[in-house]
């Protein structure tokens, strides 16, 4: 609200100059600013990436952590600025970094080193002051404006002031009766003056509209201010006024109210109901009281909800009113005992993960909470040794499954050498192992390997312990190309596991030696495993799981021959995949591939130099057998085409990507299809598939992994493009594009 002018003017400074900063107080509206940025036509970047950076304190993972957000995983020879540079390379970009006053040398190079290698790029910046890199443009973010003293009795003149505007309007939400009138118009111009027009600190004063009056709340505010001008709780500047904000909303809590919001500051990283009641409950208050607190502080703007699907809802504090909270958490004497709370809920969620036979595979309770881990880590004292080994392994778990090895590889290395680390068996070097192979380190890979195998059947460990050893020396051996070695590894583990009687696990377990018998040579030995395991991956397997084991059943039926049966597994992969992600890559070289074997050269070109670029923009690439085999598919279907038809085929490859790509890929637009608003994307395909299977709202959802609202929004996006009304019609228009395949596929 109120922000028009400075959006306009952004757009334009962006345009000209390539590192822009918002500056301000805290509390002003920066990061509010840059977002309402990012929604509307960012310029001409071709796609937008925000990076929150409050709850990072190392600036010595700056890059790293970028990386995790933009989904950029380290290759081997590459990590930190080099992966994002190469991953970046020259498209066009807009990179927000918010939050950066605390980081702000860590970000000053960090952009200096980025701009200066990618020309494409552009990066704004919100902090509370300039990051002094060469180029750089500032641009301060003023308060809102306020209403000009003497017009208090006039409600039109008052409503011009951008800070009563905002205040008027958070208020009716609160209170829907209320209303701006002659008779309380000026007390709502002296609250914004004195909150000197801070978007944060009006929002809060708003909310308190409907259970205090007006003079209510005119007088906390004056009272807060008084203290802070006797210098109780100040800060520089116009930081005492934010200050008297979020203090009067703190003092109008009750006492449970008052513990719940100061306890949930060790919580940097952000927190679920089941978090804060870990965290949050004792001293008389109980987990059962925690729900409605986090609902009442939600409706007073203390903690706000994390946006996306996800289930269960995630909150966090802003970063001025965590810093608050964390204050009079310190004041209140209760910041050591709260933060032993969090440790032993990291630590209990780190010992239910260490109970999986393949930990370092899945994404365990710990995979969102890679920030409250680092957190805690930063504060276990030298007693809580083996506290620290458990979490610092799960925080490299997490590294590792983010790609980002060169940050696994730094906990791992203290781990390996500690008397406490030893302590976890193979675990330690197992994981050591896979983060070897990411970075491509091949021989230390095969010996971290052996090394977790020899622990374990030496200490005569868990059963699990020695799946895991044998598993990850597989995986070493793989990488090496030495198959056959790693088909007895994994003949072992089976064993191993299947004794074990967790149907998952066998399940996980006979995919790798289905693999790893497919890379061998023995593909019908593969498919016998294939079809024992994958109807379980199917039903309890996390998606990244069951993509992988489609794709290995669909490279199986390929080698078999059964063209029909390998495009319908790597549809389906397409169909849980994140388009955007590599994972979306193998699915449609297989489907190149099916192509090129029916003799649809130009599709399989097509699908081919699709994958091409985006495997370049992602900087990734596939196994060595998998490469030889997608180009030699697409050497095959340049022979095959005419000059003009290769060509055709290439130039509208590599401009497929994203849902169109995806589209293409699972036939829902054809190849003489020209961009248009009646396409369905690849994911409105995938929903539009499912409602021709019969499954409800809430089964879709459940099996894409999205909200029903957000199936509901893309049925309704389906019925406007197709120009259909009912269910039954969508059905139709799904077997009509069946039956448009090529009669070999059929």
């Amino acid at each position: 609200m109120g922000r028009r002018p400075e959006l306009s003017r952004l757009r334009t400074l962006l345009r000209s100059s390539r590192l822009l900063t918002l500056t301000g107080t805290g509390g002003v509206g920066k990061t509010r600013l840059a977002l309402e940025f990012a929604r509307g036509p960012a310029g001409s970047a071709s796609r937008v990436d925000l990076v929150e950076l409050d709850s990072l304190h190392d600036g010595a993972v700056l890059a790293q952590s970028v990386a995790a957000v933009l989904a950029v995983g380290e290759r081997a020879g590459r990590t930190g600025v080099d992966v994002l540079a190469h991953a970046i390379g020259d498209a066009s970009r807009l990179l927000i970094l918010d939050n950066c006053e605390h980081l702000a040398d860590s970000c000053a190079h960090l952009a200096a080193a980025l701009l200066s290698r990618c020309p494409g790029l552009r990066i704004l910046a919100t902090s509370r002051e300039a990051l002094r890199v060469p180029g750089e443009v500032v641009f301060r973010v003023e308060e809102l404006s306020l209403a000009p003293p003497g017009g208090e009795d006039d409600p039109a003149a008052l409503l011009r002031s951008d800070a009563v505007r905002l205040f008027v309007e958070r208020a009716s939400a609160r209170a829907p009766g209320f209303r701006l009138h002659r008779g309380n118009g000026r007390t709502v111009a002296e609250i914004c003056r004195r909150l000197d027009g801070l978007t944060l600190a009006i929002e809060l004063a708003a909310r308190r509209v409907g259970t205090l009056p007006l003079s209510g709340i005119l007088a906390g505010l004056d009272d807060q201010l008084s203290l802070l001008a006797d210098g109780s709780r100040t800060g520089p500047g116009r930081h005492r006024e934010l200050a008297a904000a979020i203090d009067w909303s703190h003092r109008l809590l009750d006492p449970v109210e008052q513990a719940v919001f100061r306890r949930l500051s060790v919580l940097v990283g952000g927190f679920d109901t089941v978090a804060a009641q870990a965290v949050c409950a004792g001293g008389g208050i109980t987990s059962r009281q925690i729900f409605r607190v986090l609902c009442a502080l939600e409706g007073k703007s203390l903690i706000v909800r994390v946006p996306g699907d996800a289930l269960p809802a995630r909150f966090r504090q802003l970063t001025a009113i965590r810093g608050y909270a964390l204050e009079r958490l310190t004041a209140s004497g209760e910041l050591p005992a709260t933060r032993r709370r969090a440790l032993r809920w990291l630590d209990g969620l780190a010992r239910r993960a260490g109970d999986e036979v393949f930990a370092d595979q899945i994404g365990g309770p710990l995979a969102g909470e890679q920030d409250n881990l680092a957190a805690a880590l930063a504060h276990i004292t030298g007693r809580d040794g083996a506290t620290y080994v458990r979490l610092a392994l799960e925080l490299a778990r997490v590294r590792y499954q983010q790609e980002q090895p060169s940050a696994a590889r730094t906990l791992l290395a203290r781990l390996l050498d500690d008397d406490d680390g030893r302590a976890l068996g193979g675990e330690v070097p197992a994981l050591a192992a896979r983060v070897a192979c990411q970075q491509g380190h091949l021989a230390e890979a095969l010996r971290l390997g052996e090394d977790a195998v020899r622990v374990e059947c030496a200490g005569n460990r868990r059963p699990a312990g020695l799946a895991n050893a044998l598993d990850a020396r597989a995986a070493a051996r793989l990488c090496r190309g030495e198959f056959a070695e790693a088909v007895t590894d994994l003949r072992a583990c089976l064993e191993v596991v299947t004794a074990l009687g967790n149907a998952h696990d066998t399940a996980w377990c006979t995919h790798h030696l289905a693999w790893a018998l497919h890379q061998s040579g023995g593909v019908r030995d593969a498919d016998v495993l294939m079809s024992r395991c994958l109807p379980v991956l199917r039903r309890h397997a996390p998606w990244r799981q069951l993509a992988a084991a489609l794709h290995t059943a669909g490279a199986v039926r390929l080698a078999l021959g059964d063209l029909k049966s390998a495009e319908g597994l790597f549809a389906e992969v397409l169909r849980i995949a994140p388009g955007a992600s590599f994972h979306a890559l193998y699915p449609v070289e297989g489907l190149a591939i099916v192509a090129a074997e029916s003799g649809d050269m130009q599709r399989a070109l097509r699908l081919c130099e699709a994958s091409a670029e985006a495997r370049r923009r992602l900087d990734t690439e596939p196994e060595g057998p998998w490469r030889r085999r997608v180009e030699e598919t697409a050497a095959r279907a340049r022979t095959r085409l005419s000059a003009a038809a290769r060509e055709a085929a290439v130039s509208r490859g590599r401009g497929l990507r994203g849902d169109r790509l995806v589209a293409y890929a699972l036939r829902a637009i054809g190849d003489g299809d020209a961009p248009g608003t009646g396409e369905l994307t690849g994911r409105e395909f995938m929903v539009a598939e499912l409602v021709a299977e019969g499954l409800t709202n809430r089964r879709i959802a459940e099996k894409l992994d999205l909200s029903v609202r957000t199936v509901a929004s893309h049925l309704d996006h389906v019925r406007d493009k197709l120009g259909v009304r009912s269910r039954t019609q969508i059905a139709l228009w799904v077997a009509a594009r069946r039956t448009e395949r090529p009669a070999s596929l059929r």
